[in-house]
Protein backbone atom coordinates (compact mmCIF):
# COMPACT_ATOMS: atom_id res chain seq x y z
CA UNK A 1 0.00 0.00 0.00
CA UNK A 2 1.27 3.48 -1.04
CA UNK A 3 1.83 6.04 1.31
CA UNK A 4 -1.12 8.33 0.67
CA UNK A 5 -3.06 5.66 0.74
CA UNK A 6 -1.90 3.99 4.34
CA UNK A 7 -2.10 7.67 5.34
CA UNK A 8 -5.68 7.83 4.76
CA UNK A 9 -6.23 4.11 6.35
CA UNK A 10 -5.36 5.68 9.45
CA UNK A 11 -7.89 8.80 9.31
CA UNK A 12 -10.82 6.41 8.32
CA UNK A 13 -9.88 4.24 11.31
CA UNK A 14 -9.26 6.93 13.62
CA UNK A 15 -12.04 9.45 13.01
CA UNK A 16 -14.62 6.27 12.67
CA UNK A 17 -13.44 5.94 16.03
CA UNK A 18 -14.20 9.73 16.94
CA UNK A 19 -17.61 9.60 15.15
CA UNK A 20 -18.63 6.65 17.51
CA UNK A 21 -17.66 8.07 20.36
CA UNK A 22 -19.28 11.38 19.75
CA UNK A 23 -22.40 9.89 19.02
CA UNK A 24 -22.65 10.19 22.91
CA UNK A 25 -22.19 13.78 23.98
CA UNK A 26 -22.64 16.02 27.16
CA UNK A 27 -26.39 16.24 28.14
CA UNK A 28 -28.20 16.94 30.85
CA UNK A 29 -26.97 14.40 33.43
CA UNK A 30 -23.89 16.08 32.82
CA UNK A 31 -24.61 19.57 33.25
CA UNK A 32 -26.08 18.57 36.26
CA UNK A 33 -23.16 17.45 37.83
CA UNK A 34 -21.37 19.36 40.50
CA UNK A 35 -17.50 19.80 38.39
CA UNK A 36 -14.46 20.48 39.88
CA UNK A 37 -12.38 24.16 38.92
CA UNK A 38 -10.25 22.17 36.55
CA UNK A 39 -13.05 21.29 34.48
CA UNK A 40 -13.01 23.04 31.00
CA UNK A 41 -16.08 24.78 29.09
CA UNK A 42 -17.23 21.90 26.88
CA UNK A 43 -16.12 23.99 23.68
CA UNK A 44 -13.16 23.13 23.94
CA UNK A 45 -13.03 19.62 24.34
CA UNK A 46 -14.15 18.79 20.23
CA UNK A 47 -11.16 21.00 18.74
CA UNK A 48 -8.54 19.62 21.39
CA UNK A 49 -9.77 15.97 20.02
CA UNK A 50 -10.11 16.75 16.75
CA UNK A 51 -5.92 17.76 16.65
CA UNK A 52 -5.80 15.19 19.20
CA UNK A 53 -6.72 12.51 16.46
CA UNK A 54 -5.04 14.03 13.77
CA UNK A 55 -1.86 13.60 15.86
CA UNK A 56 -2.78 10.19 16.76
CA UNK A 57 -3.14 9.35 13.19
CA UNK A 58 0.04 10.43 11.88
CA UNK A 59 1.87 8.98 14.47
CA UNK A 60 0.38 5.46 13.91
CA UNK A 61 0.90 5.87 10.23
CA UNK A 62 4.91 6.75 10.67
CA UNK A 63 5.27 3.45 12.52
CA UNK A 64 3.22 2.13 10.02
CA UNK A 65 5.58 2.77 7.15
CA UNK A 66 8.35 1.97 9.12
CA UNK A 67 7.34 -1.50 10.74
CA UNK A 68 4.18 -2.95 9.15
CA UNK A 69 1.65 -4.83 11.21
CA UNK A 70 3.40 -4.93 14.58
CA UNK A 71 2.28 -5.18 18.03
CA UNK A 72 2.90 -1.39 18.53
CA UNK A 73 -0.10 -1.30 15.68
CA UNK A 74 -2.28 -3.75 17.99
CA UNK A 75 -1.56 -1.20 21.03
CA UNK A 76 -3.02 1.72 19.46
CA UNK A 77 -5.81 -0.19 17.65
CA UNK A 78 -6.96 -1.55 21.31
CA UNK A 79 -6.33 2.02 23.16
CA UNK A 80 -8.88 3.37 20.13
CA UNK A 81 -11.25 0.87 21.11
CA UNK A 82 -10.73 2.26 24.64
CA UNK A 83 -11.06 5.54 23.62
CA UNK A 84 -14.42 5.09 21.69
CA UNK A 85 -15.50 3.00 24.74
CA UNK A 86 -15.24 5.78 27.20
CA UNK A 87 -17.43 8.29 25.93
CA UNK A 88 -20.82 5.37 25.85
CA UNK A 89 -19.82 4.34 29.29
CA UNK A 90 -19.51 8.29 31.05
CA UNK A 91 -22.17 9.77 28.31
CA UNK A 92 -24.13 7.38 27.00
CA UNK A 93 -24.54 5.27 30.03
CA UNK A 94 -24.04 7.62 32.83
CA UNK A 95 -21.69 5.96 34.29
CA UNK A 96 -18.31 7.53 35.82
CA UNK A 97 -17.21 4.50 37.70
CA UNK A 98 -17.05 2.18 35.05
CA UNK A 99 -15.97 5.15 32.47
CA UNK A 100 -13.41 5.98 35.33
CA UNK A 101 -11.82 1.72 34.94
CA UNK A 102 -12.39 2.51 31.35
CA UNK A 103 -10.00 5.24 31.08
CA UNK A 104 -7.56 3.99 33.91
CA UNK A 105 -6.72 1.35 31.59
CA UNK A 106 -6.98 4.19 28.43
CA UNK A 107 -3.93 5.69 30.43
CA UNK A 108 -2.33 2.56 30.55
CA UNK A 109 -2.04 1.68 27.05
CA UNK A 110 -1.60 5.01 25.56
CA UNK A 111 1.42 4.78 27.68
CA UNK A 112 2.66 1.00 26.10
CA UNK A 113 1.25 2.58 22.72
CA UNK A 114 3.53 5.73 22.72
CA UNK A 115 6.94 3.93 24.26
CA UNK A 116 6.32 1.14 21.67
CA UNK A 117 6.03 4.15 18.97
CA UNK A 118 9.14 5.89 20.17
CA UNK A 119 11.22 2.47 19.53
CA UNK A 120 10.26 2.45 15.85
CA UNK A 121 9.68 6.42 14.86
CA UNK A 122 10.80 9.10 17.38
CA UNK A 123 8.16 11.43 15.73
CA UNK A 124 5.35 9.40 15.85
CA UNK A 125 6.21 8.93 20.02
CA UNK A 126 6.40 12.50 20.05
CA UNK A 127 3.28 13.09 18.36
CA UNK A 128 1.66 10.30 21.08
CA UNK A 129 2.56 12.76 23.77
CA UNK A 130 0.07 15.18 23.80
CA UNK A 131 -2.49 12.94 23.58
CA UNK A 132 -1.08 11.04 26.82
CA UNK A 133 -0.95 14.47 28.60
CA UNK A 134 -4.63 14.97 27.57
CA UNK A 135 -5.89 11.82 28.58
CA UNK A 136 -3.65 12.35 31.94
CA UNK A 137 -5.60 15.04 32.39
CA UNK A 138 -8.91 13.48 31.70
CA UNK A 139 -8.47 10.74 34.23
CA UNK A 140 -8.40 13.28 37.03
CA UNK A 141 -11.28 15.20 35.65
CA UNK A 142 -13.40 11.62 35.44
CA UNK A 143 -12.21 10.83 39.16
CA UNK A 144 -13.32 14.29 40.40
CA UNK A 145 -16.66 14.01 38.69
CA UNK A 146 -16.86 10.34 39.93
CA UNK A 147 -15.75 11.80 43.63
CA UNK A 148 -17.73 14.73 43.66
CA UNK A 149 -20.97 12.94 42.32
CA UNK A 150 -20.78 9.51 43.80
CA UNK A 151 -24.47 9.83 45.67
CA UNK A 152 -25.98 10.67 41.76
CA UNK A 153 -27.18 7.10 40.20
CA UNK A 154 -24.31 5.59 38.19
CA UNK A 155 -21.78 6.93 39.50
CA UNK A 156 -20.98 5.23 42.58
Amino acid sequence: MNAIASLVVFFVLTFAAAAAGSRFRPDGWYGGLRKPPFNPPNSVFAPVWTILYVLMAIAAWRVWRVAGFTPAIVLWVVQLVLNTAWSWLFFGRHRADIALLDIVMLLVFIVATTAEFFHFDRWAGILMVPYLLWVAFATALNFSLWKLNRERPGLS
